[in-house]
């Protein structure tokens, strides 16, 4: 019989312990978590038409996704998650017609283009 008991204890103390991740206690310091490229209006307005792919990353940096099946494409993402939970995503996409800048599309525009 102690056996048994000596069971249930560690069965209910393992459901308590347990329970306990389903609180979110007040103060508990949470971090912003950033993921992807960082994108800044700043970095998208030195993009000129007629810049060339490596002036392109040296600018952005490496996209986050170059489609397999559409190479003339990049894409930057950027995914930040507040301490709420709450998350936010942003994208900016550049086109190129070989090595050579023709369009952008996203949240960022580039300023003075058509």
């Amino acid at each position: 019989m102690p056996s048994s008991l000596r069971i249930i204890a560690i069965a209910g103390l393992c459901a308590l312990l347990g329970a306990c991740s389903l609180f979110k206690f007040p103060g508990v310091h949470r971090i912003e978590i950033q993921q992807g490229n960082i994108v800044t209006q700043e970095m998208v307005d030195q993009l000129k038409p007629g810049m060339t792919r490596r002036q392109v990353r040296f600018v952005m940096g490496t996209p986050l996704l170059e489609d397999t099946f559409n190479p003339n494409r990049w894409d930057y993402v950027n995914r930040v998650r507040d301490p709420k939970g709450d998350v936010t995503e942003k994208r900016f996409t550049a086109y190129f017609n070989g090595d050579i800048l023709i369009a952008t599309s996203g949240d960022w525009q580039p300023a003075g283009w058509p």
